[in-house]
């Protein structure tokens, strides 16, 4: 089944062109235009420019995703339609309706969230980066979505039957990262910048003396009755302890310390939450996806918890974890086969809140 996938959720214009069957994907186009430059003046993404870029950049991906291809062999295209910023998706939803009236093609509108945990089902193979199969799933499988918009944990039943079993009360954990890394001036996006930041403590420990100062952060709702999160509140917490470790020090000094301290709250509130999931729900799988997927340190960590509670641990290759389209295409191709979700181009709602 050739699907064309198209996802403008956020601020990356993503185009996938791939042959779907059970066994995996066969990948001929894959593309996406980053507007991470554009954006990092601001801190954060401004819907309007990132739909202004979207615009700009939907058409010319288009021109080559189809450059070796025939829109005739086109069997389904498939279409983000929700959660994200409205402006944006948009603009995506217009061009899959007009292409699915002009092409006369099904139209599959996929949730975003239903994307990134079909990211962790791709496996690559060795030496072809167009060839992915998919994992042989055991259901049910327990999700934990961790980007810069959605923090929660999801229990996939079986093929496209979700539960949600606990979200993110106000900051998802990638806007919690983005925050931190303002607090402490190192830019945006603020994930990367944490997590190399804190790679750096061992070598500032040898020249300053940060072991005697109280470094020290809370772990949010870690011991709440519920399977929710909240990271507003450590962000709160990191602004103050940043501001009283200045008075007697240099922010560059203090910024290995302190991009650990926070990353480490955030990493065992998630692993911790998600164990006590497993141990409730008793899933065959637990899988990790979102763009904070690529954080090395949680992986390891998710990793080392599932391993010794014997549970099976999938995650994205890493390159998967930020928003892309063949995550969406491989949503689709599974809505399609068991005929899930297909709606004519003019009956497609978008719904920038979607959920499960």
């Amino acid at each position: 089944m050739l699907i064309l996938a198209i996802e403008t959720s956020c601020d990356e214009t993503a185009i996938c062109l791939a042959e779907f069957s059970d066994s995996g994907a066969k990948i001929r186009e894959n593309l996406i235009s980053s507007q991470i430059k554009i954006h990092a003046k601001f801190g954060g993404v401004v819907p309007s420019l990132a739909s202004r870029e979207h615009v700009k950049n939907i058409f010319p991906l288009l021109k080559i995703a189809m450059k070796n291809s025939d829109y005739k062999e086109i069997n389904t295209i498939a279409i983000t339609n929700g959660p994200g910023l409205m402006p944006a998706l948009l603009i995506g939803t217009n061009v899959a309706k007009t292409l699915s009236w002009l092409w006369n093609k099904p139209l599959v509108p996929i949730n975003h969230l239903e994307g990134h945990i079909y990211s962790a089902f791709l496996e690559p193979q060795e030496n072809d980066a167009n060839n992915y199969k998919f994992r042989k799933l055991k259901f049910p499988i327990l999700n934990l979505i961790v980007s810069g918009g959605h923090t929660q944990l999801t229990l996939m039943e079986s093929q496209n039957k979700f539960q949600n079993l606990g979200i993110t009360l106000d900051d998802a954990a990638g806007e919690a990262f983005d925050k931190a890394a303002k607090i402490l001036r190192l830019g945006y996006p603020g994930g990367p910048l944490i997590a190399t930041a804190s790679n750096q403590l061992k070598v500032n420990n040898k020249k300053l003396k940060l072991k005697e100062l109280v470094i020290k952060l809370p772990r949010p709702m870690i011991n709440s009755k519920n399977l929710n999160f909240s990271f507003s509140g450590l962000k709160t917490a990191t602004l103050y302890l940043v501001q009283k470790l200045l008075k007697n020090h240099k922010l560059k000094d203090i910024i290995p310390a302190v991009a650990n301290e926070f990353q480490n709250a955030i990493i065992e509130t998630l692993v911790k939450k998600t164990i006590e999931a497993a141990k409730k729900y008793q899933p065959k799988t637990i899988a990790l996806s979102g763009g904070v997927a690529a954080n090395k340190k949680l992986r390891e960590a998710l990793e080392k918890e599932t391993k010794k509670n014997k549970i099976i641990f999938i995650k994205p290759e890493t390159k998967l974890c930020g928003d892309n389209a063949l995550m969406i295409g491989a949503a689709a191709y599974f809505r399609t086969k068991n005929k899930k979700n297909l709606a004519p181009w003019n009956k497609l709602i978008v719904n920038p809140n979607l959920n499960f």
